[in-house]
């Protein structure tokens, strides 16, 4: 799945445990209604973000992450989260790329062989 959008904000990294660590980044869509969409990049993926800044514009890569939690009263509660594996600054196409060339338009000759006595049996 992909996210494709503006940076909003890039949050610097969080050490979270001694073993992990992650880093957020916020995209903004640009649609008739912009979501702001928050994509966690995680361990070495956090160094992805080094090269980009708010305001650029940008593909991400992302899985939809779900789990389970059971809190200490025995409910059972559901957490999403969106992890970032690539990033790419959108809209990026080869710099020689030419557009493919249009179709040739079909070339009509006059008919030459017309018998004006022959009956026009068309219906319109």
């Amino acid at each position: 799945m992909e996210v494709i959008g503006r940076v909003k904000v890039i949050n610097p990294e969080q050490q979270v445990s001694a073993a992990f660590k992650k880093r957020e980044l916020v995209v903004t869509t640009e649609e008739q209604y912009p979501q702001h969409i928050l994509v966690e990049f995680t361990q070495d993926k956090c160094d992805l973000l080094n090269n980009y800044g708010v305001g650029e514009s940008v593909k991400v890569s992302i899985n939809l992450r779900g789990r389970e939690w059971v809190n200490p009263q025995g409910e059972t509660r559901y957490f999403n989260s969106i992890q970032g594996w690539r990033i790419e600054k959108a809209g990026a196409e080869a710099p020689n790329a030419q557009a493919p060339a249009a179709p040739a338009a079909p070339v009509f000759t006059p008919a030459t062989n017309l018998n004006e006595e022959e009956a026009d049996d068309l219906p319109f």
